[in-house]
């Protein structure tokens, strides 16, 4: 249970900061950047909600199920995989996430018309800060892959697959709220020559 009686704690004073296991680490660290990062697509996602349409219910409703999943993410890297017995159970992204996020994209996209080019980020500002979103999600899943790829550190499979899927998710909702696309903003290659 999460229980915050105060803000500040003065501990990371010095420029560390505590994982959920207690261990302090630096606030640079690769695994802070990664869950940070986390936080912060999190925080686009709750802007993106901000601008949603009434027609876009859905999506909101996706987006608030999404939003909770993040912090289950960010509990999950908070918590390093070390082959330690904890005196509790860490929470972990699971597959059941991944799959609903992946059907989640299959409904979304089933209302779209297949691309002839590349969606520029615009239309609608809710497509905009999806688009937002989705570039600060996939800055997360290079961190996450630069983490898990330090043999010293773990990153769930599950975990992995979340974070991929959610960049697809909010591409797709990008779309999706663009009029079922057809307000997307299409890249003209060479256009500007």
């Amino acid at each position: 249970m999460v229980k915050l009686n105060k803000i500040y704690t003065r501990t990371g004073d010095k420029g560390t900061t505590g994982l959920g296991t207690g261990a302090r680490v630096s606030k640079y660290d690769k695994r802070i950047s990664a869950y940070g990062t986390v936080d912060e697509a999190n925080a686009v996602i709750g802007l993106v909600r901000l601008h949603l349409s009434d027609d876009d219910k859905r999506v909101d409703e996706i987006l608030g199920r999404i939003q909770n999943d993040m912090f289950d993410l960010g509990a999950d890297l908070c918590v390093p995989d070390r082959g330690e017995k904890l005196a509790y159970e860490p929470l972990r992204v699971s597959e059941e996430q991944v799959e609903r996020l992946e059907q989640e994209i299959d409904t979304l996209n089933a209302d779209l018309q297949p691309l002839n080019s590349f969606v520029l980020p615009g239309g609608s500002p809710a497509s905009a800060y999806l688009h937002l979103a989705r570039t600060v999600s996939r800055r997360a899943e290079r961190l996450m892959t630069e983490l898990a790829a330090d043999e010293r550190e773990t990153v769930s499979d599950a975990a992995m697959k979340y974070i991929n899927r959610l960049s697809d998710l909010l591409f797709v909702a990008g779309r999706y709220t663009n009029n079922r696309g057809v307000d997307d903003v299409l890249w003209a290659p060479g256009a500007n020559r």
